[in-house]
């Protein structure tokens, strides 16, 4: 068939080119537009819930700071006041106390005790101490104490009544100072305590951050202590404040909120309620200035969604011209391979998708030319994975050299319980007793090579090859594990002359064999022959006289040494072998978790596993040599 003449029949209604562009416009504004969105609106969320966990404890900080100075000033100052009752007529050792006193706590103005009569008229049992140095460092007259107690005479009955009141003491100052009115009971006078001293030190130990800003307010909104020096002097008043009012409003002692002030602008406000007059500790944040880095990355996002958008319409534009002559080609080609004409000569002149499936089309072309020759090689193979390793041309007709951990396997006295069993019995418990044997083959990754009666074969490394002995080996000694648990469970409910109690026993060994597929054009199987074969044959059938279920050579045993828990057994001469060949029988996988019966709380020694299988404790020196071949000879 004319090819030119089959693309000149191929007529396009709607190019792949305008598709592309279309669907590709889609997917990008849907996609980007959507993780936009989304991302934006969690990393909103996340933002936020930071930014109110973060000035919620800086408020607490903040708080915490607070209550502990104004808990000082006043634990201090009482200490002072019963320091002075108690020197009494000693006038001198009062006012030493009062010197040391000034000297240890610098930033306190001044202490004093007041009635509402001493606001008219002071009286000589007032008490008032000064701190000379804090007025002649901020060049202040001390006089200035009376103004501001003359100015505040509300407040001063107030807490002769019982209140504890603090007032912000910086208009008359003009500097940084608080004052706090505690009520004061001496001789049955109703004073209070009034404390001045500079909040200088609390505004810069107020833990305000970048964006947060802290400050503190009496029971009437008044400013005690702010970051902005002159808004203190002022006198101003937050009573009007949102975050103030619904503090007011819930009447708890802390909460996170975020309110709006008078001029719409969003904030997150926190407060917490000390335990002293009423106090409040409030810190702000703006929200905008919290989410402008959220904002600014969603602007980003948009812009850049754009810029990909208009790049990859060009790019689209001119790719597309590249697919269309290909995909006739390959339109061709399946037409070729509908007709039988698996043969097809084609080579990918790309990298790309394009590329790749004009690959595919020509290994599926030699897979099908394959299909007929296969159906008759997978009829060979009883074992599955090597029949699809075959399949896959993975394996080839003859052998080849590798190492191999190989494992054998069979049952003590089958001949005699076969002998108490029909021929159906006897294959429903082999079915049975096989297919758990298997499954831990499997689980370990090794391959059963054949069964020959009762007997199983299975190898680790052949056809499948790790390149690593010692973890074949381990993979091995792990299955033997597994079937003797596996069997344990097997023998749970058996007993009598149906259902013989079984016992087996394992040999392993590791070593060079000879892997390939045996046989005949009529009938081949893939196997394992060597000197390593014969000797793990030879070695499971000294598990009976050494009294043993799973014996492993010492070829494995090197392999496996630092992982296995063994017991050495007595040596033992092989036929076909030079010298005494030593035997090492498993007890337990050392830091196994994952199978039963095995690591911490696993059998420590042989003896312990005897009385498990109830497996007799031989007399190596009793032991029969005269077995059939006699392929072995115990030392003694």
């Amino acid at each position: 068939m004319n090819k030119s003449k089959k693309f000149d029949d191929f007529k396009v209604k709607y190019p792949i080119g305008v598709k592309l562009v279309i669907m590709i416009t889609a997917i990008v504004l849907v996609s980007l537009g959507t993780i936009t969105a989304i991302v934006s609106y969690f990393v909103t969320q996340d933002v936020r819930i930071t930014a109110e966990d973060n000035n919620l404890t800086i408020n607490s900080r903040s708080a915490s700071t607070a209550e502990s100075e104004f808990q000082t000033v006043r634990s201090n100052v009482f200490q002072l006041l019963d320091l002075v009752n108690a020197a009494g007529s000693f006038a001198s050792l009062s006012k030493q106390a009062e010197v040391f006193f000034f000297e240890r706590n610098q930033q306190i103005a001044s202490i004093a005790l007041l009635s509402e009569n001493s606001l008219k008229t002071p009286s000589l049992s007032d008490l008032r101490m000064t701190n000379i140095k804090f007025f002649i460092s901020n060049e202040l007259d001390s006089e200035i104490v009376n103004d501001f107690v003359r100015s505040n005479a509300e407040a001063v009955a107030r807490s002769c009544g019982g209140e504890i009141l603090a007032l912000n003491a910086a208009p008359v100052f003009g500097l940084p100072v608080v004052a706090l009115l505690y009520p004061w009971k001496e001789s049955g006078r109703s004073q209070t305590c009034m404390i001045l001293f500079s909040s200088e030190s609390l505004s810069e130990n107020l833990g305000t951050g970048k964006t947060n800003s802290s400050f503190i307010i009496n029971d009437a909104g008044d400013l005690l202590v702010y970051p902005d020096f002159e808004l203190l002097r002022s006198g101003a008043n937050f009573s009007k404040m949102p975050l103030i009012e619904q503090m007011r409003k819930n009447n708890d002692e802390n909460r996170q909120i975020i309110f709006n002030d008078a001029d719409g602008k969003k904030y997150f406000g926190a407060y917490q309620k000390l335990s002293v007059g009423d106090i409040g500790v409030l810190t702000t944040a703006p929200y905008d200035v919290i989410l402008e880095g959220v904002r600014r990355t969603t602007r980003n996002n948009l812009y850049l969604t754009i810029i990909v958008l208009c790049i990859s319409t060009i790019i689209i534009l001119f790719y597309s011209r590249s697919l269309s002559k290909p995909l006739k080609i390959l339109t061709l080609a399946s037409e070729q391979i509908e007709d039988g004409n698996y043969e097809i000569n084609l080579k990918p002149k790309s990298h790309d998708e394009i590329g790749v499936l004009t690959q595919s089309f020509v290994k599926m072309g030699k897979g099908l030319a394959e299909r007929e020759r296969l159906k008759d090689t997978f009829g060979r193979f009883t074992n599955r994975e090597v029949a699809e390793r075959a399949a896959r041309g993975e394996i080839t007709i003859g052998g080849e050299r590798k190492n191999c951990t190989i494992f054998f396997s069979d049952i003590r006295g089958f001949t005699a319980i076969s002998d108490k069993l029909s021929p159906e019995e006897v294959v429903g418990f082999l079915n049975v007793y096989m297919g758990r044997m298997v499954e831990c083959v499997v689980a370990e990754g090794g391959t059963v090579d054949k069964f020959e009666g009762d007997a199983i074969m299975a190898v680790w490394g052949a056809p499948l090859n790790s390149g690593d002995p010692k973890n074949e080996a381990r993979r091995c000694v792990r299955a033997a594990l597994r079937m003797r648990h596996s069997l344990m469970e097997f023998n749970e409910d058996r007993g009598g002359d149906k259902k013989p109690i079984i016992k087996i026993g394992c040999g392993i060994n590791s070593g060079p064999v000879i892997a390939g597929q045996i046989g005949s054009k009529q009938k081949m199987e893939y196997t394992v022959i060597g000197d390593a074969v014969n000797f793990a044959s030879r070695t499971e059938a000294l598990n009976k006289p050494l009294g043993t279920d799973i014996l492993i050579t010492e070829n494995t045993w090197e392999l496996v040494k630092d992982e296995v828990l063994v017991e050495e057994m007595p040596s033992v001469t092989v036929k076909g072998k030079e010298g005494a060949c030593r035997m090492f029988a498993v007890i337990n996988m050392i830091g196994c978790t994952d199978i039963p019966g095995c690591g911490d709380d696993g059998p420590k020694t042989m003896d312990e596993i005897r009385g498990k299988l109830g497996i007799p404790t031989p007399d190596y020196k009793k032991v029969n040599l005269d077995e059939e071949e006699q392929k072995y000879d115990i030392q003694k």
